[in-house]
C-alpha cells in the first residue's frame, strides 16, 4: 500500500493529462462535420487507446478541407 501512495504524485498528473486530452479529442470529433473514417470508430479509438488514440485522431483523423 505504501508503494501506491508514494507513486501517486507521479501518476495523478499523467491521468489528468490523459483525461483532458481525451475530452478535447472527443469534443473536436463531435464538432467535426467530416473525418477520415467513421466517427464511431474514432470515438472508440480515442477512448480505448489512452494517449495514442487522441494523438492519432489529431494527426490523421481530422479532415482539413
Amino acid at each position: 500500500m505504501e508503494e501506491i501512495t508514494s507513486m501517486l504524485p507521479i501518476i495523478a498528473p499523467l491521468i489528468v493529462i490523459q483525461l483532458v486530452l481525451m475530452i478535447i479529442a472527443l469534443i473536436s470529433l463531435i464538432k467535426a462535420e467530416r473525418t477520415n473514417g467513421h466517427k464511431a470508430l474514432w470515438a472508440v479509438l480515442i477512448i480505448c487507446l489512452g494517449y495514442i488514440g487522441p494523438i492519432l485522431f489529431f494527426i490523421i483523423g481530422r479532415r482539413q478541407d
